[in-house]
Order: C-alpha cells, then sequence, then structure tokens
C-alpha cells in the first residue's frame, strides 16, 4: 500500500500523514478538554489533514504547486453533521471563512461554496485515507445545537483554537525532533506562596489609609477561596490598592478551583508596563508575559532559551500569568486568523481580570459583554471587572447570561470608604488657555489634564519658568517615560512641578500632586484624573482640590454624550464619587448613546443574521477606530537604531527597540507632513521622521508640517 506523507524534514526524515494526524487529534482534543469538547478535538484532529492522502500534495513536498488540502477534512465532517469540525478544518491554515449561501458558486471562497466544490467531485481523489482511519461522529456539545448561531460561532472559534496550536505543535516537533517545553512551570500553589511572602510585609498596616487597603486584600483572599469560577466585580476606591487585591483574587480562586492562568486585561499601553513589572517582582518573570504591539521577543540567531519560550507563550498564552491590553484580548476573540486565533482554548479555565473596566470601548460595548458572557457561562472562565468607577453593564449581562449573577467581591460596608475621600471637588466653570495657564503658574506643583493634544500644546506653551512639563501621545514611549521619571523626582524633593497632559496621565499611572485640574469630560475620567491627587492621602482633603473647567473651544463631539451624563451626575449629587452617583453617571450615558452606538458595526446583530461571517466579523471588529501611522523620531538611541534598520538589519528585537521611539499619528497628521517632504520611508515600509526641527524636546512631534499647515487634533 503506498504510504503519504504529511512533512518531510530537512534531513530527510519523513512523517506520515496517519502520524500527523494521530498526533494533531491527540493535541487537539487534549486542549479542548478545558471546556469539554474532547471528542470534537479528536474529530478535527483526525479530519484536517485527511487532503494530503493526494498524488497532488504528495507532489507538492517535493516542490510542486500549493494545494487546496483543508477543505477534503471539511467536507467529511460536514458530512458527518459536525459543522463546528468543519469550519475549523476548512480553516486551520487560511483562516475561518464566511459561511456564505448553500448556493455559492463552486469557485468561491466562502466554506459553502467550498463544500459545493467537494459535492460537485472538483477535489483532487483523497479516498485513501479510508483504510488507514476512521472518524468519529461525536454528539454535538450540550448547549450547542445547530440553530444556536452566535454560540457555535464563539465555540468554533474556540476548537479552531486547539487545532491550530496542535497542528503547528505536532509540526514544529517533528520538524525539530524535540518536544516543546511546556511553559506552564510554575503552579498556583507556588505562585500564592510568592503572592504571600510579597505581601507580608504590609501586616500590620500602619495608618488608616494601609488597615483599609488591607482590609480590601484580606476579603478578595477570602473571596478567592470560596467562590466558584463566576461574574465578579471589584469595586475599589481609586488608592485602595485594587491592582494587588484583584491578583491575590485571581490566584486564590485559580488555587482553589483548579484554574489555569490569570489574564490581566489592561485597556492602555501607556499603564500596562508598570503593571507587568509590579507582577513580574512579586510572582517572578519566568511566568508572567507581557502581551502588547509594543513589545516583541526576539527569536534569532542569539535568542536565548527564555526568549524563544516567550515568543511562542506570546502566541500561545500557555504561561500562568498574562497581562495584556482590551485591544488584544477582544480582537482576537473575534479574530479569524490561525495566528490570532491560536491562544484562545488557553482563556478556558482562566480568573480574566478587566482593569479599569469603565474603560470598554463603548463602540464596541455588547460585543465586548457578549464575549465576556460566554467565557464565563460555557468555557469555566472567571471575570473580574475591575475599577473605581465601576460601568452600568449589569442590564447587559442580564440580557445575554440572564442565569449569571453578578457578585461584588467587596462591598462598600467591608472597608471605610471615607478613608480614601482625599480631594475636594471645584466646578471653576469656563476657562481660556491664558486663564488656565495663569492659575496653573501661581501654584508650585500641580497637573492639569485637557481632552486634545493641541490643547496640551497651547496651554504649556504659555507656562513659564523652571519645572514645567507636556505629556502626550505626540512624545515617543522614552521621552514620555523620561519625563514621567523627572516628573516624579521633582514631586518626591519639593521641587516646581506643572505638568500639562492628556488623558493618558490620568488612569493607573503612579503619580501624587497636591492640586489637579481636568478638564471637563465624563465623570470616569473626572474621577480617574483625581486619584493623581493627595494619592497617599498625606494632606487634608480640603486642601487637595480637583478643579473641573470648560475649555475653550467648546465640547468636542467625540465626548459630547459623555460630558452631558457628567453634567447631569455632578448637579445632582453633592459627592460625585460616590459609587451611586458612578452608577447615575453609567446608566445615563448607556441611556444617552442608546443600544446601536455600543455596537456600531452591528457585530451581534450580523452573527444573528448570517451563516458563520468569521471573515466579516475580524474584518468590522477593531477597537482602535481611526487607524494610525508609526512615524519614528531620530533621537538619542533611535538615531542609532535606524541607522541599523536603513543598513538592512531586520530582527525583532530591533524593531521593539525601535517602538520606543515611534509616534502613532492619524492619517490627516501623516499626509501632511509627507507632503511637507518632512518623511522619509525606507526599504521595509518604516517611516521617520527626516525634519528634526519638527520634534521638540518639550513637546514632541509638532501639530504643524514644515509648510506650517495645521492639524485640529
Amino acid at each position: 500500500m503506498k504510504t503519504y506523507l504529511a512533512h518531510i524534514a530537512d534531513n530527510g526524515r519523513k512523517q506520515t500523514v496517519l502520524e500527523h494526524l494521530e498526533g494533531t487529534a491527540n493535541g487537539c482534543a487534549s486542549r479542548a478538554a478545558a471546556f469539554g469538547a474532547e471528542q470534537q478535538g479528536q474529530l478535527a484532529g483526525l479530519a484536517h489533514d485527511i487532503g494530503k492522502y493526494t498524488d497532488d500534495f504528495q507532489h507538492r513536498l517535493l516542490g510542486g504547486p500549493i494545494v487546496d488540502h483543508a477543505t477534503a477534512g471539511a467536507f467529511e465532517c460536514f458530512q458527518r453533521v459536525q459543522p463546528y469540525a468543519a469550519f475549523a478544518v476548512a480553516g486551520h491554515h487560511s483562516g475561518l471563512p464566511d459561511g456564505g449561501s448553500q448556493t455559492d458558486a463552486p469557485d468561491s471562497s466562502s466554506f459553502f461554496g467550498r463544500m459545493n466544490r467537494a459535492f460537485q467531485g472538483r477535489l483532487p481523489e483523497y479516498s485513501a485515507w479510508r483504510s488507514e482511519l476512521t472518524l468519529p461522529t461525536p454528539p454535538l456539545p450540550k448547549g450547542l445545537e445547530p440553530q444556536m448561531q452566535m454560540e457555535g460561532m464563539f465555540f468554533t472559534r474556540m476548537l479552531f483554537s486547539c487545532l491550530v496550536d496542535a497542528d503547528y505543535t505536532d509540526t514544529a516537533e517533528f520538524m525539530s525532533e524535540s518536544k516543546e517545553a511546556a511553559a506552564e512551570s510554575v503552579p498556583m500553589e507556588e505562585l500564592w506562596n510568592r503572592l504571600q511572602q510579597s505581601i507580608s510585609g504590609w501586616f500590620p498596616p500602619e495608618g488608616e489609609l494601609n488597615t483599609q487597603r488591607c482590609a480590601i486584600l484580606e476579603r478578595c483572599m477570602q473571596e478567592g477561596a470560596c467562590r466558584a469560577p463566576g461574574l465578579y466585580t471589584l469595586t475599589v476606591p481609586t488608592g485602595g490598592g485594587k491592582t494587588v487585591a484583584s491578583l491575590s483574587f485571581a490566584l486564590s480562586q485559580a488555587k482553589a478551583q483548579g484554574l489555569r492562568r490569570v489574564i490581566y486585561v489592561i485597556p492602555y499601553t501607556s499603564i500596562i508596563e508598570q503593571t507587568a513589572q509590579k507582577f513580574r517582582e512579586i510572582l517572578g518573570a519566568d511566568c508572567v508575559l507581557e502581551h502588547h504591539s509594543g513589545l516583541l521577543y526576539d527569536i534569532d540567531q542569539e535568542a536565548t532559551a527564555e526568549s524563544s519560550r516567550l515568543v511562542r507563550a506570546t502566541e500561545t498564552w500557555d504561561i500562568p500569568v498574562i497581562v495584556t491590553t482590551a485591544v488584544q484580548f477582544f480582537e482576537s476573540l473575534y479574530a479569524c486568523r490561525p495566528s490570532q486565533c491560536r491562544k484562545l482554548h488557553n482563556i478556558a479555565r482562566s480568573v480574566i481580570v478587566f482593569d479599569e473596566a469603565q474603560m470598554l470601548p463603548l463602540p464596541y460595548l455588547r460585543p465586548c459583554v457578549w464575549a465576556i458572557a460566554q467565557l464565563v457561562r460555557h468555557y469555566q472562565a472567571s471575570a473580574v471587572l475591575c475599577t473605581a468607577t465601576q460601568p452600568a453593564l449589569t442590564p447587559i449581562f442580564r440580557e445575554f447570561a440572564p442565569d449569571l449573577p453578578v457578585t461584588e467581591l467587596c462591598p462598600p460596608e467591608q472597608f471605610r470608604w471615607d478613608v480614601f475621600r482625599r480631594v475636594t471637588f471645584r466646578q471653576a466653570g469656563r476657562m481660556s488657555c491664558e486663564e488656565l495657564a495663569a492659575q496653573l503658574q501661581g501654584r508650585d506643583q500641580v497637573l492639569c489634564i485637557v481632552n486634545s493634544r493641541k490643547a496640551a500644546q497651547e496651554v504649556f506653551r504659555q507656562l513659564e519658568g523652571e519645572g514645567c512639563f507636556h505629556l502626550s501621545t505626540l512624545m515617543y514611549p522614552a521621552h514620555r517615560r523620561a519625563q514621567l521619571e523627572e516628573i516624579r523626582r521633582r514631586l518626591n524633593v519639593g521641587l516646581p512641578c506643572r505638568v500639562v497632559s492628556t488623558s493618558l496621565i490620568e488612569a493607573g499611572v503612579d503619580v501624587d500632586f497636591p492640586t489637579v485640574y481636568r478638564e471637563e469630560a465624563g465623570l470616569d475620567s473626572i474621577l480617574q484624573a483625581a486619584g493623581r491627587c493627595n494619592r497617599e492621602g498625606r494632606r487634608p482633603a480640603a486642601h487637595s482640590i480637583v478643579t473641573v473647567f470648560r475649555g475653550e473651544g467648546g465640547t468636542p463631539p467625540l465626548f459630547a454624550a459623555a460630558i452631558g451624563a457628567g453634567r447631569e451626575t455632578m448637579a445632582r449629587y453633592e459627592d460625585i464619587a460616590a459609587p451611586d452617583a458612578v452608577h447615575a453617571y453609567f446608566t445615563s450615558l448607556l441611556d444617552l448613546k442608546g443600544t446601536e452606538a455600543q455596537d456600531i458595526q452591528h457585530i451581534l446583530p450580523l452573527m444573528q443574521s448570517e451563516r458563520f461571517p468569521f471573515r466579516t466579523v475580524s474584518e468590522r471588529f477593531h477597537l482602535i477606530g481611526s487607524p494610525t501611522i508609526t512615524v519614528y523620531v531620530p533621537e538619542g538611541e533611535g538615531e542609532e537604531l535606524l541607522a541599523r534598520l536603513r543598513s538592512g538589519e531586520r530582527s525583532r528585537n530591533l524593531y521593539r527597540r525601535l517602538g520606543q521611539y515611534g509616534v502613532s499619528i492619524y492619517e490627516q497628521h501623516f499626509h501632511a507632513l509627507e507632503q511637507a517632504g518632512d518623511l522619509e520611508r525606507l526599504e521595509d515600509g518604516s517611516v521617520f521622521l527626516s525634519n528634526p526641527g519638527l520634534y521638540s524636546e518639550h513637546t514632541g512631534l509638532s501639530l504643524h508640517a514644515d509648510s506650517g499647515k495645521g492639524l485640529f487634533i
């Protein structure tokens, strides 16, 4: 009987199709067992490369043309009424396709088009597989009947993730003749012990503020030890230690319930680094993965075993603690490409903490909440919405999962909320840039947060004397970090320090000013800004003033609804930081925006109305609506890194380091700079600033091109 091969290694070793199918099936089944789909995983793994039992594919192994070998296995699953496995197999190389229609032409790239091609006998002859194996016909997963379209799509992605990971792993291990090292080398029990050792010096606490922080921490540990996986909120005032408290709950619950990992989802890359670093200090660098667009792990000739392991972990998330962004997390859950979906199965049986949960993007709020509900209901995950300003999401969760209770881990009666009232709010009405700058000039240490990069630059330019700083995303990350280090130093030693910033500083950045000014925004933004004032409670609240003012440019359309809901709440409540005021604000905001504004791309209706539109959903679901372009700035180390790029050097490490000297700008800004001749494009597509006069050591990249054209950003 003819031997059919799946792979030929560089040294001539051969792997048969049967060996590869059985290895992949076992790996896929073990991964899918985490969410009760072991039999489905076995089927998908056995079927995925049946199309390699063809003369065409055997010729391909010797250098012949590319062959579609995925449709055959998908067709065999489809004939057995296994739609989820069929889609997973169909997409295991090119990505999950749109379902399309049963009348699609055989040449169509849709799933049904490919099935029609198979029905018409237009695939290469592959029946030899029947002499080597038998495909199982498992029952469909419980609670996922064919009419449950949306749940079926989510399940298919999870099964697809298991298949892709198992396929890649089996192939890589054959080619390298070695087993890939398991990343989960540190058990939850050990991580728990490391946490206990880290916080042991906090007890007994000194002072009332630390006493309340420790009360919150102890409550979270207790709740974690006795709570089953579910949906939770953790509402802790700014300065209450929610980062470590939420980690303590996650590790406690994971240890008690046998959950596999902790995933920390953060809205901004500007604060992800400090959170990841804190976790590394507590738990050790060997078990914490920091995964976001600004960080790539190098794997080249000089790569260490540790860096190679981290590269794989970014693809699989097979590591105990992951710190990632909301963009990375949610876009992966709605993706169709194998590289994005490979890690999804490792989200099952995890504790997922959504830090600053109030910042879940409103235009995609309903799809995000629906995805969280799916993970908790069907994939044994725990979700914790963690924030000082809890969004009013319970009605949406109730709509998607009426049987799923939402439990607060640390109700206000468990600690003294008044201890965390460290500021006094004052409303100042409309202020011009000149009036605002004059007030800032009159204070030695003050933070001012405005709504636009243009306003930040205008106010900053009117400040005089030493100790004046500007922060915005027009400054490359290494520049912002250096500025923040100097700001913290001056605050600590009592030197003059006047800072004008965009909102990047208000969510989780650890600074402590005696006075804060905040341009009118949503109530959550105002309260986040207040968290930068008297952060450690060293001054009386009456002397720690947060001034809310209206900018001279009127209400930006982007912030209109949030500002309107904030004004309404501030008019109704004397204590705008109280939980009932925050709840009223978010309820008002969601009412003002309406349901349609919470799913602007109509993701959920599309999933209901069309047959498994994987590719279309993936193309529509992008949390960052306005595309940006990175411009590298040849300043400091960035100049030397760009010289290496110009010389032809290419490596992950080089691009990672260059990311610290990149500024992301909108297309309008980019085109103005390009037309003025201020940019240069390299062969690899990278763009750098060729006019150094447009980058200021104080304010970063100018909003004006060399031609003098201004931009209103």
